[in-house]
This record gives C-alpha cells, structure tokens and sequence, in this order.
C-alpha cells in the first residue's frame, strides 16, 4: 500500500477530508505531519529566501519532517476555484518549489486546479493523479465523486455544529458523525477571521483560539458559517471576489460585525499583500460601524508569545469596559 505525505500546514485545514477520501478510494494511506514546531519553522526558514511569508516557510517545515515517512508527497496547485477568482502566485508554486529547495524529498504529486480553464481540464488533470495510483478511470472517478462528497459534508459539518476544522476532523476520524458542543447562550463570543493556516496553526498564533476559550469566550470563525452567507457578505463589502480565499477575511468579517459578537480579531502575516487589503477593508468597516471592537494582529516567525498576550488581555478588557458601560447606561 503507497504512502501520501499530507504537510499539516497551507491548505491542509480546508482540505484535508477530500484528499484523505481521494487517495483512500484508491487504496493508499495517507500520513499527516505533526503540529508545527520552532524546529520545523527553523528547517523550513533555512531552505527558502529571506522574504518568502511565514506560511510557506511553516509548510516547506513541514514538508521536511514527511520526508523518511512516505512513499509521495501530495502538494496542489490551486490557481482558482471559482470563476475570475485568483490565487497567491506563491501558492502556484509550490509543488516545483518543494523539489527545488527540498531535493531529498519523496516524489511529489501534484495537481493543477484553475476552473477557469473549465471542467474538461480539472477532470482530465484529477485522473492524471489518480494514474500514479491505478490504471482504472471508473475507480478515479468514483474516488473524486466520494472525496468531493466528503469535502461538502466536512463544510455542512463544521457550519452546522459550530466546528473548526481541527475539531471537524477529529470527529470525522473518531466516530464518523458529530456531536453537538455545549455552549451557553449568555457566553460572550470574539470572531477570528483570516486563514485556516493561521487561525488553526497552535505554534504560529501561540495558542489563540485556547486562550480566548480559557477567557469564557465563546470562539466563532469563518467556517462556522454557511458558504452562500459568506458570499453575501463578501459582496456587500468589496462589491464582488477577486482573490481566492476572500472569503475567510472579507466575507467572514463583514458577517461578523453584523452578527452582533463581542469583538472581532483579524489575523494576517507580515509581507502579504493581499491579506493587508483585505483586512483593510474589514477595519475601515469596524470604523464605520463603531459599534465592535476590532484589532488586527500581524504575526512573522519572530513574534513573541509575551507581546501577542499583552495586546489580547487589553483587547478583552476593552471589551468588558464596554460592556460594563452599556450596563451602567441602562440602569
């Protein structure tokens, strides 16, 4: 049985289900990289330039730890996955990245995703992967009707119950179906918008999400809510999209500030372009609307865990000054 190395970072979070039902219907196993580490920042830091962003340094980190584990690596080229929409140019990349600056690596299997070239050439591109794993295109096809299944099930699963992916996962793997995750509905709740590969990255963000959680807030994020609302949203705020994953930012923060949580928190990396505009554009509306908090962290390999607490522990005592006012005004 042939081995798939999936590197827990970049698109692993959104994805994951699919690839692991994908590679599955065909017989392999695949085998995930452990939660990032400084040693895999390090090793992934010492393989690429200077400028490359945080999350490619993470994920060629990662990369780097499958290496003595798996027979391929599987690394995408996901250009676009909706009409006119587009993606990092780094993320095109990354396949001939990876064998350039990580020669020793298995033979990586990749695959180009662009719908705007239309269905004929995504199709003909998935049974091009399957054929490094079988022969039968009956047997491709159906593994990519299932893993397309699985990945739309993952979307309803985490929106239904209120999940993260990290916990959507979890569930899928143990039991196969979820369970409903208590929630009191007095508790206050701070949305988090950016990136699966930094809101669910524990190393990177230095434990956000279980911060927020050990403060009795009530943690909500992009995926929690349903693909067309995103959409909406997305186009009440920047008229329509145009980068790929606009979502996670620009749609997610504009629903969150309509919905009435306590506070936003708006995560990006230091040198990506794209992501300053955007979050821009969630801030400028927060401005506009006056009525929730927002702060917007920027984090690079050489941010302190210290720093990010300072500013979180006064972002939440803003907060509960708020609320404390409102409280006083009504009495």
């Amino acid at each position: 049985m042939a081995t798939i190395g999936i590197p827990r970072a970049l698109l692993y979070y959104q994805y994951y289900p699919m690839w692991q039902t994908f590679f599955g219907e065909l017989g392999a196993e695949t085998v995930v990289s452990p939660p990032t580490t400084q040693a895999m920042v390090a090793a992934g830091s010492a393989r690429v330039v200077t400028d490359t962003c945080l999350p490619v340094k993470v994920f060629c980190g990662h990369v780097l730890s499958l290496t003595d584990r798996c027979d391929y690596i599987f690394i995408p080229a996901v250009r676009s996955i909706k009409s006119k929409t587009y993606n990092c140019s780094k993320f095109l990349g990354l396949p001939d990245m990876t064998r350039a600056v990580i020669p020793e690596a298995p033979p990586v299997l990749d695959i180009d995703i662009d719908v705007n070239r239309g269905k004929r050439v995504l199709y003909q591109n998935i049974y091009k992967l399957g054929r490094n794993l079988t022969r039968n295109p009956t047997k491709i096809r159906q593994a990519a009707i299932n893993a397309w299944q699985a990945h739309l099930d993952y979307q309803s699963l985490m929106s239904r119950e209120g999940l993260t992916p990290p916990q959507a996962i979890k569930i899928e793997q143990i039991s196969g179906r979820a369970s409903m995750i208590d929630s009191t509905l007095t508790q206050p709740s701070i949305a988090i918008i950016g990136h699966p590969y930094l809101l669910y990255d524990g190393y990177i963000n230095h434990r956000l999400i279980p911060r927020l959680e050990q403060a009795n807030y009530k943690v909500s994020t992009p995926e929690m809510v349903i693909t067309a609302e995103l959409e909406a949203a997305t186009a009440r705020l920047a008229g329509g999209t145009y980068w790929t994953y606009e979502a996670d930012v620009v749609g997610a923060g504009e629903y969150y500030l309509r919905s009435g949580v306590s506070g936003i928190i708006g995560i990006m990396t230091f040198s990506c372009g794209p992501d300053s505009l955007m979050m821009h554009l969630v801030h400028r509306q927060a401005a506009m609307l006056s009525n929730t908090p927002f702060m917007n962290l920027t984090l690079e390999e050489h941010t302190a865990e210290a720093g990010l607490i300072t500013r979180l522990e006064a972002f939440l005592d803003m907060i509960q000054r708020k609320k404390k006012r409102q409280v006083e005004t009504c009495v």
